[in-house]
């Protein structure tokens, strides 16, 4: 059995509170990370996949359930000096490449942060020379140290963002929609880079995104969800060969494919969430239809597809 590094239990995350505009962006969901692997989150825009991400790493205080992180509650009391190893440990590429670094900053500072922060180089030259070589490890040379985040392009500075990312040695990385900013032609380099830093340095990531077909290439399983809710988790291809919740299916059925005869009689499905009809008393609840497959169903769907 592989080992669990993160358990996210029953969480939720609620703006204005009580208010007549109280928005359930992330409303009681749970699930496992396990280390080593990519766990994928998919969905609309809107439906909570960021701000499920935000949550775990803290930026959002959880409005009610549990993040454990190797064996710790991150959003219990902590110390100062608590929340700095937790902060070490996990880290965020953000979506935005531009907007997530300080323009007035040049590189060398930008991604000697972190180990300033947290005292990981001694001298300055070692301080130099790891931001050198974290620079090459993303694919960019020592010479864009001096350079400011303008003079980059988006694939570059993304690449940036994963460099101070990888500075502190974390074990754990939220990549928060990191491909969706840029240019198709880049957005494949920079999930290889992913996945070539995960299979050396052996990280576990937490992979958002609404490009379906990217998400299933880099995940191992995937998790689906809608209006806050997680409706549907599998592994990748059980969930794209045999998807069970009608928004699963529906979002499948909507990516596009480079076949001319195909895509002439593709046929989109609709989802309307009133189509379920529940009954009064129903719980409503994640259920194991297959091993490893969790569907938000109740519990007289989950006997339709046993």
């Amino acid at each position: 059995m592989a080992e669990k590094l993160l358990e996210i239990k029953n969480l939720k995350q609620y703006f204005n509170k009580g208010k007549a505009n109280e928005v359930r962006a992330v409303d009681d969901i749970s699930f496992d990370i396990y280390k080593g692997e990519t766990l994928g989150l998919v969905g609309e825009s809107g439906c909570g996949k960021s701000t499920t991400g935000r949550s775990i790493i803290r930026l959002y205080n959880a409005t009610a359930g549990d993040v454990i992180f190797d064996g710790i509650n991150v959003h219990g009391k902590k110390s100062k000096s608590e929340l700095k190893i937790f902060n070490r440990k996990m880290q965020m590429i953000f979506q935005d490449p531009y907007a997530s670094l300080n323009p007035r900053m040049k590189v060398m500072d930008i991604i000697a942060e972190g180990l300033d922060i947290h005292a990981l180089t001694k001298t300055a030259k070692e301080r130099k020379d790891r931001v050198h070589e974290l620079l090459e490890t993303v694919g960019l040379s020592k010479e864009h140290a001096n350079r400011y985040p303008h003079e980059f392009s988006g694939g570059q500075r993304q690449r940036l963002g994963i460099a101070r990312a990888l500075a502190v040695d974390p074990e754990f990385i939220i990549a928060d929609e990191p491909i969706s900013a840029l240019d198709v032609s880049i957005q494949a380099q920079v999930v290889n880079l992913l996945k070539e830093l995960q299979e050396e340095k052996g990280l576990t990531y937490l992979f958002i995104a609404h490009d379906l077909s990217m998400v299933k290439y880099i995940s191992d399983r995937i998790g689906v969800m809608f209006f806050g809710k997680l409706v549907e988790l599998a592994p990748a291809e059980e969930l794209y060969k045999n998807p069970l919740h009608p928004y699963t299916q529906s979002l499948l059925s909507a990516i596009p494919l480079p076949d001319p005869n195909y895509e002439r009689t593709r046929v989109r499905k609709s989802y309307d969430p009133a189509s379920h009809n529940y009954q009064d008393g129903e719980e409503i609840a994640m259920r194991e239809v297959n091993p490893g497959h969790f569907v938000f169903c109740s519990e007289r769907e989950f006997k339709s597809l046993k």
